[in-house]
């Protein structure tokens, strides 16, 4: 039997091949869109029109795909308009729980369940396959709107604008081509970088992920030095996707990861990038390095048998970040 992994099976199940004993993330099963009018999105059905109060939004405080959301919900204005609920930072064998008894776990009090899967079945009763946060359930429907966490911000970042009257734009026409390049370095690199090194299973594995992981840091703190923000003047979602893995690199992806040749403050213009986007207004609210310590030391045995969570480093975020 394999391991879940922040929701996903790897090592002899759907996560990985044990053969090449390389870490391979899936692509999300609902793919539908919320619209300001319910028209159909790029993928998936129609009838998902954008509407206060309709929508629910499950996550997990700990993964970094999930905290994209909660950011976004932030920034578009959301919070009145979609509810959240957060599962227990531990995760077991059976997968993301609603237990309440860590602080911010709030348990389900839209369905009652136990276990995040007892949404997913809500959603398809035949359904098979993985189990992750973020989820984006439509109370209308009875049903799972999408679990792509890419795609749901930029569902957040323009469906509801005529509700809000907040029209600033995270993924805007002119930056696109811009910010679409930035996502794809630095999802493979990066924010899927740490989980390739952390999870493999052979030392070539980990050699061919932590290589390119270390050039995109350089890469990175170049393209800072030179720009506010990675596409230029401008807060992008290119920024918002990296952050929730800038955020997490010191606590855990460094030593649990064994991301360990560098941490992300010896880096000075990705690391006052970093605390500037995290002093941003809403932003601080959205990181609850509890649960992300908690989940990753002790939801992963196969990296941390005994569930020991070490000391760390003291971080002051909100220590002034010298960008001006």
């Amino acid at each position: 039997m394999g391991q879940l992994v922040d929701g996903e099976w790897r090592r002899g199940a759907v996560g990985a091949t044990k053969e090449e004993g390389d870490f391979r993330r899936q692509d999300a099963g609902f793919r539908n869109w919320i619209t300001p009018d319910g028209a159909p999105g790029p993928s998936g059905e129609g009838g998902f029109a954008a509407e206060a109060g309709r929508y629910h939004l499950y996550v997990s405080y700990a993964c970094p795909w999930a905290h994209r959301t909660l950011i976004f919900r932030q920034l578009k204005g959301l919070a009145p308009l979609i509810g959240v609920s957060v599962v227990h930072p531990v995760m077991g064998e059976e997968g993301w729980t609603f237990e309440t008894d860590f602080p911010g776990a709030t348990g389900d009090p839209l369905h009652g369940a136990t276990h995040l899967r007892d949404i997913y079945v809500r959603a398809d009763p035949h359904m098979t396959g993985k189990v992750t946060v973020p989820v984006l359930w439509d109370k209308a429907r009875g049903t799972i709107v999408s679990n792509e966490s890419s795609e749901i911000i930029r569902m957040f970042d323009s469906a509801f604008d005529a509700i809000t009257g907040n029209d600033v734009r995270y993924w805007p026409e002119d930056l696109r081509p811009r910010c679409d390049e930035l996502n794809e370095r630095i999802y493979d690199t990066v924010n899927n970088g740490v989980y390739k090194a952390g999870f493999a299973a052979t030392q070539a594995a980990y050699d061919a992920a932590i290589g390119p992981l270390l050039e995109s840091l350089d890469w990175l703190e170049g393209l800072l030095a030179g720009n506010r923000y990675l596409a230029g003047d401008r807060v992008t979602e290119a920024d918002w996707r990296l952050f929730t893995t800038a955020v997490r690199y010191d606590t855990v992806y460094h030593t649990h990861f064994k991301c360990n040749r560098t941490w992300l403050r010896d880096y000075p213009n990705l690391w006052g990038w970093t605390r500037e986007l995290y002093q941003m207004p809403g932003i601080a609210g959205t990181v609850r390095q509890d649960h992300i310590v908690t989940h990753y030391y002790r939801s992963h045995p196969d990296l941390n048998p005994y569930g020991i969570i070490p000391v760390n480093p003291v971080i002051d975020w909100d220590a002034p970040h010298g960008r001006g």
